[in-house]
C-alpha cells in the first residue's frame, strides 16, 4: 500500500512540475516583445530516493527554482556600446544642425556675401563718383554684417536647443535612477528568501543600459544583489535603496563654456552644497551634446569672430586713410565696438553715418580728386590678401577651411554613428540568441510539458486503480 501511495505522490509532484513549467512557458511567450527580457526555465532536480531492503526506489523529481538565461558579460558589453552609440548619435545630430548653418549650396552664405562686398568696391573703383555704386557698397556691406549676425544667431540657437535637450535628459536620468533604487530594494527582498528576482533584474539591466545611453556611468553589484551607480567620476546616483538627483542651472562662463549655458550639478547629501559635474561627463547622449555645444560651436564662433574682427579692422584701416565724396577725411566703415575680438561677429555693423549718406564712403586717397579710386582698390584687394593666421590665409581660404572642416566632421560623425549602430545591433542579435524567446521553441516545450502533465495524470489514475484492486481483494 505504501508503494502505491508513493506512486501517487510522485505523479502529483510530476504534475505540479509540468504545471510550473507550463506557466513559465506562458510567461516567456507573453514577454516575447518585452525589452531586455531574459528567457526563463524551471530547474528540475531528482528527488531523494528511499531505501527498501537492498533497493533504492526513486521518488520522482521536484522543481528547485526558476532561472533566467542571461550572460552578464554580454549585458555589460551592450551597456558600454550603447553608451558610445548615444554619444555618437547626439554628436551626429548636433553636427548636422551646424552643417545647415554653413550650407552654401542651399542658402546664400557668408562666402557669397563677402564676395559681393569686395566686388561692390571694384565697381566703385570703376566709377568713384557714382551714387549708385556707393549705394551698392552700402547694401552689400549691410548684407554682409547681417549674415555674420545670422551665423552667430543660428549657432547660439543650436546651443540653446542642446541646453533644452540636456535639461530633458537630466530629468529622464533622475527618473531612471529612482526606479533603479526601487528595484534594488525589490531584488533584495525577493532574494532574501533564496528565490532569484528574475524579472526585477531584467528590468534593472534595461534601465542601466538606458542610463548609459544618456550619460557615462560606472556600476557594480554587491553581494546583496544591489547595484551602485556613479556618473562621471564622483556623482553617486544610486547607492542601495537611495538615489541622488542631478540638476541643471545656467552659470557663468569659463574656459570651454560660454556665459549662460547650462551646467549639470550634483548634491551628494541633503545638506551638502551643489557640485558642478559637467566637466566629468563625456559619454552618452549628454556627452555628445556637450561636445558639440562647448567645443565645436564655441570654436566656430571664435573663428567667425576672427573673420569679422580682421575684416572690419582692415577695411577701416584703409577707409580712414581716404577721402569721401565731400573731400573729407574718411571715418570707420564698420563698427565692431571696443570690446575686442570676442563677439565681433555679433557686433559688426555698417557705420550709421554711411547708412544715412553714401557720400561718406571713401574711394580716393586725396581730397578734391573726383576720379581717385585708390582706396576703393585697396579695400577690394583685401579679399585676396593674407590677413589671417599671421599672414598665412586669406578671408576666402579661412572661411572655406571652416566650411570644409564642418562638412568632414559631420560626415565622420554620421559614419561613426552608423558603424556603432551596427555593432549594437549585432550584440543585440547575439543577446537575442542567448536570452531571447523563440516562439517555436516555447511551443515545442509547451507540448512536451502538456504531454508530461497528461502522463503524470495517467500515473495517478493507474495507482488509483491499483489501490482499488487491492481493496477489492481484501473484501473478497
Amino acid at each position: 500500500m505504501s508503494k502505491i501511495w508513493a506512486m501517487m505522490d510522485v505523479g502529483k509532484r510530476s504534475m505540479m512540475n509540468s504545471q510550473t513549467s507550463l506557466q513559465t512557458t506562458a510567461h516567456n511567450i507573453a514577454n516575447k516583445g518585452t525589452e531586455g527580457y531574459s528567457r526563463q526555465r524551471v530547474e528540475v532536480q531528482s528527488n531523494v530516493p528511499v531505501g527498501s531492503g537492498k533497493l533504492r526506489i526513486g521518488m520522482g523529481a521536484r522543481a528547485t527554482q526558476v532561472t533566467r538565461t542571461n550572460n552578464p558579460h554580454l549585458e555589460k558589453q551592450l551597456e558600454k556600446e550603447g553608451g558610445k552609440l548615444g554619444y555618437l548619435e547626439s554628436k551626429q545630430y548636433g553636427m548636422s544642425r551646424v552643417e545647415e548653418v554653413y550650407n552654401e549650396q542651399i542658402n546664400k552664405g557668408l562666402n557669397k556675401f563677402m564676395g559681393e562686398f569686395f566686388n561692390s568696391f571694384r565697381e566703385l573703383s570703376n566709377n568713384p563718383e557714382s551714387v549708385s555704386a556707393r549705394t551698392l557698397v552700402k547694401e552689400s556691406a549691410d548684407f554682409l554684417a547681417q549674415d555674420f549676425h545670422r551665423v552667430q544667431s543660428q549657432l547660439e540657437s543650436i546651443q540653446g536647443d542642446m541646453d533644452q535637450q540636456i535639461s530633458s535628459k537630466v530629468m529622464e536620468i533622475n527618473e531612471i535612477t529612482r526606479e533603479i533604487a526601487q528595484l534594488n530594494e525589490k531584488v533584495q527582498v525577493v532574494e532574501l528568501n533564496g528565490v532569484p528576482a528574475n524579472d526585477e533584474r531584467d528590468r534593472r539591466d534595461v534601465l542601466l543600459k538606458n542610463l548609459s545611453e544618456r550619460i557615462n556611468i560606472r556600476y557594480a553589484e554587491g553581494e546583496d544583489g544591489q547595484v551602485t551607480v556613479t556618473a562621471g567620476s564622483s556623482a553617486v546616483l544610486v547607492s542601495g535603496f537611495s538615489f541622488r538627483e542631478l540638476s541643471v542651472s545656467r552659470s557663468e562662463g569659463r574656459e570651454g563654456k560660454m556665459e549662460g549655458r547650462l551646467d549639470i550639478f550634483y548634491r551628494p547629501t541633503e545638506s551638502g552644497s551643489m557640485t558642478q559635474v559637467t566637466d566629468q561627463i563625456y559619454g552618452g547622449s549628454i556627452g555628445g551634446l556637450l561636445e558639440v555645444r562647448d567645443n565645436v560651436i564655441n570654436e566656430l564662433m571664435g573663428e567667425m569672430d576672427e573673420i569679422a574682427y580682421n575684416l572690419a579692422g582692415q577695411v577701416n584701416k584703409a577707409h580712414v586713410m581716404g577721402y569721401d565724396r565731400y573731400s573729407q577725411k574718411g571715418d570707420s566703415f564698420f563698427d565692431v565696438g571696443v570690446e575686442g575680438k570676442e563677439g565681433a561677429a555679433s557686433r559688426i555693423s555698417l557705420n550709421r553715418k554711411i547708412i544715412e549718406d553714401v557720400g561718406l564712403i571713401s574711394a580716393g586717397a586725396q581730397p578734391n580728386a573726383p576720379g581717385d579710386n585708390r582706396v576703393a582698390n585697396v579695400i577690394s584687394s583685401l579679399q585676396y590678401k593674407r590677413i589671417l593666421r599671421e599672414g598665412e590665409s586669406t578671408l576666402d581660404d579661412y572661411y572655406a577651411n571652416i566650411v570644409g572642416k564642418v562638412g568632414v566632421e559631420s560626415a565622420r560623425s554620421k559614419s561613426a554613428s552608423k558603424s556603432q549602430e551596427s555593432i549594437v545591433a549585432q550584440l543585440g542579435n547575439i543577446r537575442e540568441s542567448v536570452s531571447g524567446v523563440s516562439l517555436d521553441e516555447e511551443t515545442a516545450k509547451m507540448i512536451e510539458f502538456q504531454k508530461g502533465f497528461d502522463a503524470s495524470a495517467r500515473l495517478i489514475r493507474t495507482a488509483d486503480e491499483m489501490m482499488e484492486t487491492v481493496l477489492n481483494l481484501k473484501r473478497v
